[in-house]
């Protein structure tokens, strides 16, 4: 139906775009995903997280 908004990760400009339109760069979905106790990919999106963060 509508757009979401996204993020560029490198220069904090938000977008309906799937390129940042100042640097080109892919975009983000800004918000966290949603919480739930019984989330069975908890550890592995944890884990692709701190790979994330290391390669940053």
């Amino acid at each position: 139906m509508g757009t979401k908004i996204r993020k560029c990760a490198q220069c904090n400009i938000y977008t309906l775009k799937e390129n940042c339109p100042e640097c080109g760069e892919p975009s983000r979905n800004p918000l966290p995903a949603r919480f739930s106790p019984l989330d069975p990919y908890g550890k592995y999106r944890r884990i692709s997280k701190k790979k994330e963060m290391e390669h940053a």
